[in-house]
């Protein structure tokens, strides 16, 4: 690879954030990967999912159980292969998006990006702030009952704590965030084993009260007889119990390389994909499923836990009344989601932010643009954004990116033949590769369009809905809908692969 001082590069196009990271850089190894996964998962948003997936399509705990497993492994060779040429390269997403979209055109792509990454951090700061909030209450002697009285009196749905909670949990973010990458790497290295440390306590302490044969028979009916009343088949809600749980990937899934920039080599990046997703799921999911399980035995029904509560683990916790684990439990679910809030929902914009004016903006400040636009995100999750229903949320997310996928992926492994030439996706020379017209690649943007409407109508139009077999599959959908568009939009040898130096 060219050295940065080679590279004949556009200063509209080049900062030091989004420049090619130098090998010797490179210092993340497989645990720093899993590290990334672990948080994702063992965030409060990826618990309440989790916990919501139980509930939904009227299957039993294992059948659920085996549906998040397989869409680990699925979403393993996802990211293997979006991660790839970051690592060879060195280069974060909005840079390896001017490969396929044009040196201009990736503005398109890593905006669309960093909207749905807003979204995202905006959900889930609020949800960090729960944790925190029933911390506060626990500390004051609020009991879980009068903060509930409390939050549906008050602003937007959230009482004075949860407000405290929120703004305190955004104000921490910034800060850590502006503290660097290494800070952040180190703040997941600790939170991501500590918070598993505290679940596999919540959930010994949760069987031993229920009973271990009395748990283990509730797995398989406790679900199915509360779901949600749906009329799919069990294979249709096992399937789409794996596209919700890979909807939920799919923001990190399609700029993975803002993360694989960071690693020594592909083979610790696979490693670290293979024990954070499919192994680090099915030990997480497995918790998830005996505390959902054994709470809802416990905390349910008339008086107890509402649904939307049996769903969270810091109001169970709460509601266990027992202030050593409420104060552990706390911080550490609050860790796990302001961690992978940081990585999944933050890096990335602040990334995409600053490709719009690399001149103007570095990184640093694109994350604090982004945690400004994401503060009424989060506010008004409670009162309006939840009432849209989180696997629609979730989906519609996934469905708006889902075609970028399969454009990105295509291009580079078919098109391209994995290689590209690095210092071209800095040049605004007309005559570069990666020009196209005018610095948009005119013809990606048609293969984006029409499977993105389509992949996110799938979730909302209903009679749609129904004929793929659920809003689970919007996902999957456009993924395949935007490679193929692409593959045939742009042909067979629309771009030479690149001689001499390239990677």
């Amino acid at each position: 690879m060219m050295s940065q001082a080679e590279m004949k590069r556009d200063p509209k196009l080049y900062n030091e954030d989004l420049a090619p990271l130098p090998q010797h850089k490179r210092n993340w190894g497989w645990f720093e990967i899993f590290n990334v996964w672990a948080n994702d998962v063992q965030s409060l948003f990826g618990y309440t999912l989790a916990a919501s997936l139980f509930f939904a399509y009227g299957l039993s705990g294992w059948a659920v159980f085996a549906a998040i497993i397989l869409a680990g492994i699925f979403v393993m060779y996802l990211v293997n292969l979006s991660g790839e040429a970051s690592v060879k390269c060195g280069i974060p997403y909005p840079v390896l998006a001017r490969a396929s979209m044009g040196i201009y055109g990736a503005n398109f792509p890593a905006v669309i990006r960093g909207i749905v990454a807003i979204f995202w951090y905006g959900a889930q700061t609020y949800f960090a702030s729960t944790a925190l909030a029933v911390l506060i209450s626990a500390l004051m002697g609020v009991s879980p009952e009068e903060s509930k009285l409390a939050s549906q009196g008050g602003l937007l749905g959230m009482s004075g704590i949860d407000w405290f909670a929120y703004i305190l949990v955004w104000i921490f973010q910034i800060f850590l965030f502006w503290r660097g990458v290494e800070w952040i790497k180190k703040f997941l290295n600790w939170a991501g084993p500590f918070v598993y440390v505290v679940m596999v306590l919540l959930m010994l302490a949760i069987w031993a009260k229920v009973g271990f044969w009395e748990l283990l028979g509730s797995v398989n009916t406790i679900f199915a007889d509360a779901s949600s009343g749906s009329d799919m088949s069990a294979v249709s809600g096992f399937m789409a119990v794996m596209g919700t749980m890979i909807a939920y990937f799919a923001a990190v899934v399609i700029n993975f390389g803002d993360f694989s920039r960071f690693v020594k080599s592909s083979k610790e990046m696979r490693k670290g994909n293979f024990w954070g997703l499919p192994i680090n799921m099915a030990f997480f999911s497995f918790i998830a499923l005996f505390v959902t399980a054994g709470s809802s035995v416990l905390y349910g029904g008339e008086g107890g836990l509402t649904a939307t509560q049996l769903r969270n683990p810091a109001d169970i916790v709460a509601h266990i009344d027992f202030l050593p684990l409420t104060i552990i439990s706390a911080l550490t679910f609050f860790a796990a989601t302001v961690g992978i809030n940081l990585v999944a929902n933050f890096i990335p914009p602040a990334y995409d932010v600053a490709n719009l004016f690399p001149s103007k903006i570095d990184f640093k400040i694109g994350g604090v643009i982004t945690a400004v636009l994401a503060f009424p995100i989060g506010a008004l999750w409670v009162s309006t954004i939840s009432t849209m229903g989180i696997f629609s949320f979730v989906n519609t997310l996934g469905a708006i990116l889902a075609p970028m996928y399969g454009i990105m992926m295509t291009d580079y492994y078919i098109t391209k033949k994995g290689r590209l030439k690095v210092q071209e996706l800095f040049s605004s020379d007309p005559s570069g590769l990666y020009y196209y017209e005018g610095g948009w690649n005119k013809k990606a943007l048609l293969a984006f369009a029409g499977p993105a409407m389509f992949s996110t109508a799938v979730v909302w139009v209903p009679a749609l809905n129904e004929a793929v077999g659920g809003e689970g599959f919007a996902w999957v959908i456009g993924a395949i809908l935007g490679a193929v568009c692409y593959r045939v939009i742009v042909g067979v040898d629309e771009t030479p692969v690149p001689e001499g130096e390239s990677c």
